[in-house]
């Protein structure tokens, strides 16, 4: 029960939805408790990555079957905040402007960017969570980290096709 908050984070900022993201969870966990006898605890084995890699194996497979992706990002492509420059609302804005562009990138950068960045995960724990190496971990936060710079830096153009990795 206490990984259900790492969990639902993480599910939220993969699915865009709450609803979505309470499904990958609640899924998660019904995995783990009917799989608990395949987890084996060691010392590069930790109950958390077990489950990010169980609900991050989910996401991807309602992403091959087309079902989630293409209506989450039409949800935000219509979304587009235009209101008055409080103080507030301007931090507000940034806020968006940054999860807009999170967006742009590829879904392997975006996702070692959260898993890194939001979940406060070592480069050893996401690579086994991505199923990659170390290094190939770093490379992808390294890229996501100069992509987001440069759309920074471009002063945040129209263009909003999705960057590729």
């Amino acid at each position: 029960m206490t990984l259900v908050p790492a969990l639902r984070g993480f599910a939220r900022f993969c699915a865009r939805d709450p609803a979505l993201a309470d499904d990958l969870v609640q899924e998660t966990v019904l995995r783990a408790l009917s799989n608990m006898h395949s987890y084996q605890p060691g010392p590069d084995s930790h109950m958390r990555g077990w489950c990010l890699t169980i609900l991050r194996n989910l996401f991807l497979q309602q992403i091959r079957r087309g079902k989630k992706e293409s209506a989450i990002l039409q949800h935000y492509a219509h979304n587009t905040d235009t209101t008055s420059r409080h103080e507030e609302e301007r931090q507000a804005d940034n806020v968006n402007e940054l999860e807009q562009l999170l967006w742009r990138l590829s879904p392997l950068l975006r996702e070692a960017l959260v898993l890194i960045g939001a979940q406060e995960m070592t480069y050893a724990q996401a690579a086994e969570i991505c199923g990659v190496g170390v290094g190939t971990m770093k490379a992808r936060v390294s890229r996501a980290r100069a992509t987001l710079r440069m759309l920074l830096d471009e002063g945040r153009s129209g263009d909003e096709k999705t960057l590729t990795e």
